[in-house]
């Protein structure tokens, strides 16, 4: 089994920061890319960012040069600094992760977190 733990949400004034974690735990081989993505009210989920094992990194446009995603390798978690925010980036936010549990002939698999709020609002 393999759980995904976030936290870091919260509620924020337009312009503030927030730090978002994602803890992998269980029985995990290998992870390939962890990515965190987000769902609005009444809009579908979207990808914000992700990163590989190497640390190459992918962000959507809207959240280029306001967020930045990390990882630490040795303890399977992923980061999301989240700075100037803005009204629309209110969201849940859901983190992903494509990973290997039983060794390179394993196949691939997704897990998603349970999700944390994020509001943005003054």
């Amino acid at each position: 089994q393999v759980m995904l733990e976030e936290s870091g949400g919260g509620l924020v004034q337009p312009g503030g920061s927030l730090r978002l974690s994602c803890a992998a735990s269980g029985t995990i081989f290998s992870i390939r890319t962890m990515g965190w993505y987000r769902q609005a009210p009444g809009k579908q989920r979207e990808l914000v960012a992700d990163i590989t094992s190497a640390g190459s990194t992918n962000y959507a446009d809207s959240v280029k040069g306001r967020f930045t995603i990390s990882r630490d390798n040795a303890k399977n978690t992923m980061y999301l600094q989240m700075n100037s925010l803005k009204p629309e980036d209110t969201a849940v936010y859901y983190c992903n992760t494509n990973l290997r549990r039983y060794g390179w002939s394993g196949s691939l698999s997704d897990y998603w977190g349970q999700g944390t709020q994020v509001t943005v609002s003054s």
